[in-house]
């Protein structure tokens, strides 16, 4: 099993956001795809790998994670 940061997509139900991203940034997705499913995992599309990528960064951030704890925003 690979020590990728995020071992598998899971379903949830989806809200639409269109974003644009890099070239470079597409061409990394579709190589984290390749890498799980080489890793054991399955196929993943590469647009299926962003909503968990960018949930574990938020979870990660410790900043994030005290505003969020006292419902501090910046405006």
């Amino acid at each position: 099993m690979s020590k990728l940061k995020l071992s598998s997509v899971l379903d949830d139900t989806p809200v639409k956001l269109t974003v644009e991203l890099p070239a470079a940034v597409h061409r990394d997705l579709v190589a984290y795809s390749e890498a799980l499913k080489k890793g054991g995992g399955r196929a993943v599309e590469p647009a299926k790998l962003v909503p968990p990528m960018v949930a574990r960064f938020m979870g990660t951030d410790r900043e994030f994670a005290r505003m969020k704890r006292t419902g501090e925003r910046n405006s």
